[in-house]
């Protein structure tokens, strides 16, 4: 079910992207892993600002693209939260996991179709 339409669903990204930015100082994230959450921040800042849905601000990635990505994004989290958590320790897996797991829930649940009106 289609819960999420695509101005919730820009409302979201941007919390995440402040989650992940906050996430290394709040749970003591060590460099490598600190380092991953910034960068993967980044990357979804990046990807909603292009977005061409309400709050994406230069709206030139189209938004069946962005859920195509974010569906991508939580598979490769998992292999991710494996590297990480046998490099800094199972706190790093544990976070990945849930966050692989957040990424594809928000993916199920999203509306990518934007009404025509949108363009109008």
């Amino acid at each position: 079910m289609k819960v999420l339409n695509s101005k919730l669903h820009g409302i979201i990204d941007y919390i995440v992207v402040v989650f992940l930015w906050l996430s290394p100082t709040l749970f003591a994230f060590p460099s490598l892993t600190a380092g991953a959450t910034y960068a993967i921040g980044g990357v979804h800042f990046l990807l909603t600002i292009f977005t061409a849905f309400k709050f994406g601000i230069f709206k030139i990635v189209p938004l069946k693209i962005h859920g195509l990505i974010e569906l991508i994004v939580s598979i490769a989290l998992v292999p991710l939260a494996f590297y990480l958590g046998s490099v800094d320790g199972s706190a790093s897996k544990l976070f990945y996991l849930l966050f692989a797991l957040a990424v594809f829930a928000t993916w199920l649940i999203s509306d990518y179709d934007l009404p025509k009106k949108f363009f109008q």
